[in-house]
């Protein structure tokens, strides 16, 4: 994940009506939203929770009567993303019966710690061509430093591949789902997209189309999970790939994209929340969340029960969330009155992230960027690094270019592919610009505790095709104590697919 301390804009809370009348449920001092995180970006969204009683039948209606739309609700879970009301509006859903609490939803936002690479391989991609049952034959398998420190080569050698009857969901920016590495893995019937609105970063950010609004109009034969940022292809393909250029941690697991952030890299919490539940409740064995950010603890005790909430529901559905620690160099023992969402979170495994600076150096050194914390970290993961330290005249990346195993570059990049329909941006008329990656032959290298996490996700995957689903505290007991013992402020260890499987 790229995660950045300040995700979640702080604001003065605000004052609003003490009472509402409720024509329909009994006469009630309504409910008012907590807005001690915000909803300066996302306006007019809110997270609503219910009681044990469930969704009332009609809350769909009266939240229209109020001027908003239900984006999604899980009656199940107790749980409803709500758009397009004014704060005044917000006030009276806590009058609704049902309601115990309204949260102000606000925004996430991916935050790399180093500008991404992009490699040409047009020359190889012949479709034809995969390695599925050894995915160390990929074309570009010796660009992966990263599978090879976690031995997961040892694994295929074994013939542990990963399973079809074993789900990831990937809560991203989407999939590249019909990629060299990727076509066949991704179920489109289970996938979805959360991205209706657009979301953006700050309040005076250029507002473009939304993502499903330009899958609509300008890619309508495209799936709605298309990703046209990159993040999400980067992200799955470290989980599980059919390895043509380039191998995942398992080649068979079966991927679902449920897209919570946009082509810019921006969701709202509602939006992942929602994703979570919908993974949840859609046969996910694992979830991999590459995205986070932080808040004040104070004022917000109740948007943290909201999280709570919802993680603790996906774990009772038997499903194991892995998350990114994030990219801010913090340690979250010692973060005081900061809450890291979602390391903070309920039965997670949080994700640290290593790679060598050089190809001579040691592959387990922590990276620059890495989040850590003795008992906040569960493990670490190859997410990459660089030397930003010392140099060679150069003000973008000013160190020495390093040589194999990846290439003659300045950092341990993570690649996968990049997906056809990425985009560089938006023309004045709002019509979207391709980046340049529509022949599906180039590859994208990312940095960051983003790309660590997937590899734990691909690791419980394998584990879950061994020992069983729905049991997600022993797959992440496993994860743990087979990890090699590094520093212990990144964890338990760095993961070892060899000795997780016990080979």
């Amino acid at each position: 994940m790229k995660r950045q301390s300040s995700v979640f804009a702080l604001v003065t809370a605000l004052s609003l009506a003490g009472c509402s009348t409720d024509a329909v449920a009994p006469i009630k001092a309504p409910l008012a939203p907590s807005f001690a995180v915000g909803a300066g970006v996302a306006s007019g969204s809110y997270i609503v929770l219910f009681n044990g009683k469930g969704i009332p039948a009609d809350f769909a209606d009266r939240v229209a009567t109020l001027g908003g739309t239900v984006s999604y609700s899980n009656a199940k879970a107790g749980f409803a993303s709500v758009g397009g009301l004014s704060d005044a509006s917000a006030a009276q859903l806590g009058a609704i019966g049902g309601v115990s609490d309204v949260q102000a939803d606000d925004v996430v936002s991916l935050d790399s710690p180093v500008a991404a690479a992009q490699a040409d391989i047009t020359d190889l991609t012949n479709p034809a061509i995969e390695s599925q049952a050894n995915p160390a034959g990929g074309v570009r398998f010796f660009f992966q430093w990263n599978m090879r420190l976690i031995q997961a080569d040892k694994a295929w050698a074994a013939g542990k591949l990963g399973s079809p009857d074993v789900t990831v969901a990937i809560l991203d920016t989407g999939i590249d789902y019909d990629s060299f590495d990727e076509n066949g893995l991704v179920d489109l019937s289970r996938s979805t997209s959360f991205m209706s609105t657009y979301i953006r970063s700050t309040p005076t950010s250029a507002v473009h189309p939304a993502d499903d609004t330009v899958a609509k109009k300008f890619f309508p034969l495209r799936n709605k999970i298309t990703d046209f940022n990159g993040h999400g292809t980067n992200v799955a393909q470290q989980v599980s790939s059919k390895a043509f250029a380039l191998a995942g941690v398992t080649s068979k697991t079966t991927l679902i994209g449920v897209k919570v952030l946009g082509s810019n890299g921006v969701g709202s919490f509602g939006q992942i929340l929602s994703g979570v539940l919908w993974a949840a409740d859609h046969g996910a064995d694992v979830a991999n969340m590459s995205l986070g950010g932080g808040f004040s603890k104070a004022g917000n005790g109740r948007l943290v029960g909201a999280i709570n909430k919802v993680f603790n529901y996906a774990k009772q559905q038997g499903m194991l969330i892995v998350v990114a620690a994030g990219n801010d160099g913090a340690d979250l023992q010692h973060n005081g009155n900061t809450y890291a969402s979602f390391c903070d979170a309920s039965h997670v495994v949080c994700v640290s992230s290593v790679g060598p600076v050089t190809a001579l150096l040691n592959q387990d050194q922590p990276a620059f960027y890495s989040n850590f914390g003795r008992n906040s970290i569960s493990v670490a993961a190859p997410g990459g690094s660089a030397d930003l330290s010392s140099g060679d005249g150069s003000t973008a990346h000013p160190f020495p270019k390093s040589p194999r195993p990846w290439g003659n570059d300045f950092a341990s990049w993570v690649w996968g592919f990049c997906p056809k329909n990425q985009l560089a941006g938006f023309t004045a008329a709002q019509i979207p610009v391709l980046a340049g990656c529509q022949s599906g032959g180039f590859l994208n290298g990312f940095i960051g505790t983003s790309q660590a996490s997937p590899h734990v996700a691909g690791l419980a995957a394998l584990l879950i095709a061994e020992v069983g689903k729905g049991q997600p505290q022993q797959i992440k007991h496993l994860i743990e104590a087979s990890a090699d013992p590094i520093d212990p402020a990144y964890g338990k260890g760095r993961i070892n697919v060899k000795n997780a499987l016990g080979l």
